[in-house]
């Protein structure tokens, strides 16, 4: 039977590479979602996000190693427990820094973010564990075109689905009114009796818990290791740099949009593939500084 070909390359081949690209290109929109809110709120850049990302696949791992608890249940208890965690460091640590340049909180988060990576190396190495697909998600669907892995179409449905709804929690109810509100004028908005410290701090719980959440998502694709945050969050912040630091739904698109042309970049040509993020944000800097969906200011 012949092989449908698309500029050379079997179209197998290239949906994969493209599947594998919006897989990617998922974790990158969640991830860079919960940078944009944080830094929205705080006017923090959180370099921790990469740790606390690879804290949610090592809680899952440690929660089926440990006390057999499936990847349905550490879906939601590895976010919870990296929110919580991020309650701690935004009381005891970062709210000192709301009113200093942003350089001191990306330091601190920094230097939280060398802590955490050091102490998952000393306690497990850096090779690596394994995580296995849950089994409901196992095995993969034909689809005549192409062979579909059931994990990684779960992957990107449950990434667009979360991040849809924290837009839309954002966007289109009161607290996200308030939230935004807070981020614009916390003055006013604490005339009105509103508690922004508390707000502030819950914001940023549920960015980290969001970065727990990709976390686990993560951990049955890639190897679950102490390295595997820092290797993304490099990207993750050239994404939220060309999607513009303001945009919710900027970072999405931008988040999936990059995936995809880093898989297509593999295809075509590979030895770019690595750098094909970096390309477009020099020249998405040099046509918009704000971004592509930043707000000019």
């Amino acid at each position: 039977e012949e092989m449908t070909d698309l500029f050379g390359i079997p179209l197998p081949a290239l949906l994969g590479q493209l599947l594998l690209g919006l897989v990617n290109g998922s974790f990158y929109a969640i991830l860079s979602l919960g940078l944009a809110v944080i830094f929205g709120m705080l006017g923090i850049i959180n370099f921790a996000h990469g740790a606390l990302y690879m804290m949610g696949a090592f809680l899952a791992w440690m929660g089926l190693e440990y006390l057999g608890l499936n990847y349905w249940l550490m879906l939601l208890l590895a976010p919870l427990v990296v929110g919580l965690l991020g309650i701690l460091i935004e009381r005891l640590l970062l709210q000192w820094l709301y009113k200093l340049d942003h350089i001191y909180g990306l330091l601190l988060t920094f230097g939280i973010t060398l802590v955490m990576e050091g102490v998952f190396r000393s306690f497990y190495g850096v090779s690596g564990q394994q995580y296995s697909v849950p089994e409901a998600l196992q095995g993969a669907t034909n689809l005549g075109f192409m062979v579909l892995p059931n994990y990684r179409a779960w992957v990107v449905v449950a990434s667009i689905t979360v991040c849809l709804a924290v837009w839309a929690l954002i966007e289109k109810t009161s607290l996200g009114a308030t939230l935004r509100a807070g981020t614009e004028n916390p003055k006013l908005v604490q005339a009105f009796g509103i508690n922004v410290p508390r707000m502030i701090t819950l914001t940023y719980a549920g960015g980290v818990a969001l970065a727990a959440f990709a976390g686990v998502l993560a951990a049955p694709i890639l190897q679950v290791s102490a390295l595997m945050g820092s290797n993304l969050i490099i990207v993750v912040f050239a994404v939220v740099v060309i999607g513009g630091m303001g945009s919710i739904l900027g970072s999405v698109i931008t988040g999936l949009g990059l995936g995809v042309i880093e898989g297509l970049t593999k295809v075509f040509y590979p030895e770019a593939s690595s750098t094909v993020v970096f390309v477009v944000m020099a020249i998405v800097l040099l046509v918009r500084p704000a971004g592509l969906f930043g707000k000019e200011k």
